[in-house]
């Protein structure tokens, strides 16, 4: 699934949680949309867009975005994405980035995908924070500029986006965009793989077989490395196989344990 269809997911489900007032047909058009009457929740919902609503605006336009109720139109949908985007709704504003940059209803466009992720990141969107650090780190739509990236990504990491956390700390792991630190990208690795992310927890085992910015720890290392490896990580799971070579059964043996009760824990006994 594509980053617009999960960002556009989620912020459906947080305006159908909403408890904003609004009229009771809006109200009814809500409800059609949860029960799945899309058809139902479209011809409600169309006369609240056309009269400025801007929730309204970003319903129909997920609606022609996705199918719902009506033939998938995605000029359409950038169409109504835009008048929500441009009275400020943060949603809009990402999902319309996405549109842009996939040139999806509009041809590519990665500057204009730029103006309006900078638009939903100083609204705090973490995500568009984040998306937004990652084209100023590959240049794309931007000049490249890893001093902007560490500054997306540190907004969109304080406030838990574990891929944010995860890069920066690669900035800091390998000196981009602020000074090489090895405890301060310790510090994101960990934060990142306490929440699951499998490249995190590798590059965590390796820093504590390296003894890099923390005390060498094999046994430790091996934990994060099983860890990622379990997750999904090919590398971690070749790391892991190295470091293995230079430990005696009992160390495999509690490292595994280690391993075991950290997962077992969801992270919080590691």
């Amino acid at each position: 699934m594509s980053i617009k269809k999960i960002i556009t997911g989620l912020a459906l489900s947080m305006l159908l949680s909403s408890g904003v007032a609004i009229a009771a047909s809006y109200d009814s058009a809500r409800s059609s949309y949860g029960s799945g009457n899309y058809e139902a929740a479209f011809k409600e919902m169309l006369p609240f867009a056309e009269q400025g609503n801007v929730n309204a605006q970003f319903w129909i336009a997920s609606m022609y975005d996705n199918g719902q109720g009506v033939p998938e139109n995605d000029k359409a949908a950038v169409k109504w994405y835009t008048l929500s985007a441009e009275q400020g709704d943060r949603y809009a504003q990402l999902t319309l980035a996405m549109m842009y940059d996939d040139g999806e209803g509009v041809p590519e466009n990665d500057k204009t995908a730029v103006k309006w992720l900078t638009l939903a990141a100083k609204q705090g969107y973490d995500s568009a924070q984040y998306i937004l650090a990652l084209m100023y780190d590959n240049g794309q739509g931007v000049p490249e500029n890893d001093k902007t990236a560490v500054k997306w990504y540190t907004k969109a990491a304080e406030q838990g986006y574990a891929k944010a956390r995860y890069n920066l700390a690669l900035m800091y792991d390998n000196g981009k965009g602020v000074p090489e630190n090895d405890k301060t990208a310790v510090k994101w690795y960990t934060l990142a793989a306490k929440q699951g992310h499998a490249s995190a927890q590798g590059n965590l085992g390796v820093m504590y077989a390296n003894g890099e910015g923390v005390l060498t720890d094999n046994r430790r290392a091996y934990m994060w490395l099983s860890l990622g490896s379990y997750n999904g990580s090919e590398v971690a799971s070749k790391n892991k196989d190295i470091i293995a070579k230079e430990m005696t059964p009992a160390d495999i043996s509690k490292a595994q344990d280690m391993s075991s009760a950290c997962l077992a824990s969801n992270y919080t006994d590691c």
